[in-house]
């Protein structure tokens, strides 16, 4: 059963996606598209982070993001958290809530990167900013055994295709990654695309099409950089899917967690019933929302576990 606070953001959040996909459609301006990303970033605001944290703006490897400090720190490992928003919205003042509660519920600093979005960015620029933080964040001293990296939506597919990249270049990898309902198959050929079309509150197999066109810009939907279910994730950190039963992700999702098992990926999944795309977003108001962020802490704890201290 979904709270009456979760049907209200569900609606507010679906009426911006709809604004934004009619927008790119006709070919918005810079001025609509900058209006639309503003009401986006207001609607996740109301995801309000608890108290006793600190906020400051920080630029990491030359990408500007945000560092969330709680009042009580008790690890010296780090999360880097990376927005979804179909790679075209979404920035850190909108995700200080989600954040917010990672940073208080791991006693660590999270940082959260501003990576630039498309039609104006396309692929591969999320993933040229995202590695670019990560590697930052390893020149100024933090081991990567310290960092941990979490997602939602495009940002869970951040975390697997950041691993990769970075793993291509011959970086250390991180200690674990949390990816929270991740968009892994632009092509959109998992089954739930056709069977939770219409039961899925948030996201639709038809808007998901207009979003990653727009973000590929002209690169193949089955180029695994920005399709991790097709990418090489051999030698990757243990890593957990949380998926929503609901989604219409829900089959690519168990497809990479398929994908990341048979590659020799440590691999924790998550199917939550009934839930919707996110739902990490409503934090206190909805208890799934609690117990899926206390269920990753733990997964996170786990993988931290003799490095952190």
């Amino acid at each position: 059963m979904l709270s009456r606070d979760t049907q209200q953001f569900i609606q507010q959040w679906n009426a911006i996606s709809n604004d934004v996909g009619a927008a790119l459609l006709g070919r918005a301006d810079a001025t609509a598209m900058a209006n639309m990303r503003a009401a986006y970033n207001d609607v996740l605001a109301q995801n309000m982070p608890p108290p006793g944290l600190t906020f400051e703006p920080v630029t990491i490897g030359g990408v500007s993001g945000t560092l969330i400090t709680p009042e009580q720190l008790l690890t010296d490992a780090v999360a880097v958290y990376i927005h979804g928003g179909a790679y075209l919205v979404g920035d850190p003042s909108g995700y200080l809530g989600i954040g917010g509660n990672y940073a208080q519920a791991l006693g660590a600093r999270v940082y959260l990167p501003a990576y630039r979005l498309a039609p104006e960015h396309p692929f591969p620029a999320a993933l040229d900013d995202s590695l670019a933080f990560y590697s930052g964040l390893l020149e100024s001293g933090i081991a990567a055994q310290k960092i941990v990296l979490i997602g939602e939506s495009a940002g869970g597919a951040l975390v697997v295709t950041t691993m990769v990249a970075a793993r291509a270049q011959h970086l250390p990898l991180p200690a674990a990654g949390v990816a929270i309902s991740p968009w892994v198959n632009l092509q959109h050929t998992g089954t739930s695309m056709r069977t939770r079309d219409g039961i899925d509150p948030t996201v639709s197999k038809a808007g998901l099409d207009i979003m990653a066109g727009f973000f590929l810009g002209g690169a193949a939907p089955d180029e695994p950089l920005a399709s991790p279910v097709f990418a090489d994730v051999t030698g990757l950190p243990p890593i957990m899917i949380q998926i929503g039963e609901s989604e219409v992700m829900l089959s690519d999702a168990l497809r990479l967690a398929t994908h990341l098992a048979e590659s020799g990926v440590r691999v924790t999944l998550e199917s939550w019933p009934g839930m919707f795309h996110a739902w990490h977003f409503m934090g206190n108001k909805q208890s799934q929302a609690v117990a899926a962020l206390r269920s990753s802490v733990a997964f996170i704890a786990s993988a931290l576990d003799g490095t952190a201290t």
